[in-house]
């Protein structure tokens, strides 16, 4: 029996001409025991929360000595980096509009869009053996066995015919890896029939006078595989990676599927979770930045000077206008007002400042409005 057909995903006709290894099911005692054989991890869920937490729990948790591959899929989401800026990298409005969620993962790097049209494939290895270069063609061989004449560049990203095929999450100096204590991972997402227009519409953002000490990301020319294997799909990419994977580094032991339940049981994975979904991780995180906006209303022209860290908006934060006295007067209020409060959620205030009545509650509650819009 196929990996797919345990995940009860109908089989193609790529899949038929790629077959997947046979599989086995997940169980804490299997993933903790004493093993030399690499072992590998094919997620039944798509949730993007579970299979990030997992993740870092077989990175952190498991037999360091031991090379060990997790491939998953995500529903639509935009995953950033760990010390990246959402209100810089996405564009939230878009994202909030469709119901998608952004999740700030454990490991650095850039910004990728996920959906089920994508693979994520993440290998961990000891530290001491860990070369970028190496793993990244052990995935480029994999989709050469599909037909793509995957080849790596100088870079390490992995390219047909110039285009960028994989999105790494990047960690450090442009490659996709992460080293902690004695294990280094690589790992990315192989774009197969991703919806690259959403990718595009999500990722697009046009906050020029957004200011941030965290990492931005750098956009490149991306292709599906399918546009050079019309057919291609999610399981023949598996079952080609469980392959290479298996060449490199030995071993006999069939996949593991593990489910959402079987993630959940996990008390660390189930913490993991928790964390990622929590506003002190997925805004909370966000390195110090600044963002300057400027509009003209009726009584005078705003500027306002905004300065966040971890999400909340500091005292250094400064409003002006150079209309009337009240005008001014109306603006330093809101800037202090606003000390302490999450960036970009301002609904509680506008709610008691409506509540006072008079012209500077109207100057206030209508410059909030802006500023809820803009951040």
């Amino acid at each position: 029996m196929s990996i797919l057909r345990q995940l009860k995903v109908v089989r193609t006709a790529a899949l038929r001409s790629a077959q997947a290894p046979t599989a086995r099911v997940f169980s804490y005692q299997l993933s903790t025991k004493a093993s030399k054989d690499p072992p590998v991890y094919v997620s039944a869920s798509d949730c993007p929360y579970h299979n990030l937490a997992f993740e870092d729990w077989l990175f952190r948790k498991t037999d360091a000595s031991v090379p060990l591959l997790f491939i998953y899929r995500n529903a639509p989401s935009v995953i950033i980096g760990r010390n990246q800026n959402p209100w810089k990298e996405i564009n939230l409005r878009a994202l909030n509009t469709l119901g998608i969620p952004f999740v700030r993962r454990k490991s650095g790097g850039g910004t990728v869009y996920h959906d089920l049209g994508n693979t994520n494939y993440s290998v961990s290895v000891p530290r001491e053996s860990f070369d970028r270069r190496s793993n990244a063609e052990l995935v480029a061989a994999a989709v050469r066995a599909l037909g793509p004449p995957a080849y790596v560049n100088e870079r390490h990203d992995i390219c047909v015919d110039g285009y960028k095929i994989c999105l790494f999450f990047s960690s450090l100096f442009g490659s996709a890896y992460k080293i902690i204590g004695r294990r280094a991972y690589h790992h990315g997402t192989m774009l197969i029939s991703a919806k690259l227009d959403q990718l595009g519409d999500l990722l697009r953002n046009t906050k020029d006078t957004l200011t941030t000490k965290g990492v931005e990301s750098v956009r490149s020319p991306v292709r599906n595989l399918s546009h050079f294997t019309p057919g291609i799909a999610h399981e023949a990419f598996v079952g080609a990676t469980v392959r290479e994977f298996r060449k490199k580094y030995g071993g006999n032991e069939k996949p593991t599927i593990v489910g959402k339940d079987d993630m959940f049981r996990v008390e660390d994975v189930r913490k993991g979770i928790e964390e990622l979904q929590s506003w002190e991780w997925s805004h909370g995180q966000t390195p110090e930045f600044t963002h300057v906006l400027t509009r003209s209303f009726p009584w005078g022209a705003i500027t306002a000077h905004m300065h966040s860290k971890h999400g909340l908006i500091l005292d250094s934060t400064r409003i002006d206008c150079d209309g009337d006295t009240v005008c001014a007067e109306s603006c330093a209020a809101i800037g202090e007002e606003l000390v302490g409060s999450r960036y970009g959620d301002v609904s509680e205030l506008i709610s008691r400042v409506e509540g006072d009545g008079g012209e500077k509650a109207d100057i206030r509650s209508a410059v909030l409005r802006w500023l809820g819009e803009e951040m």
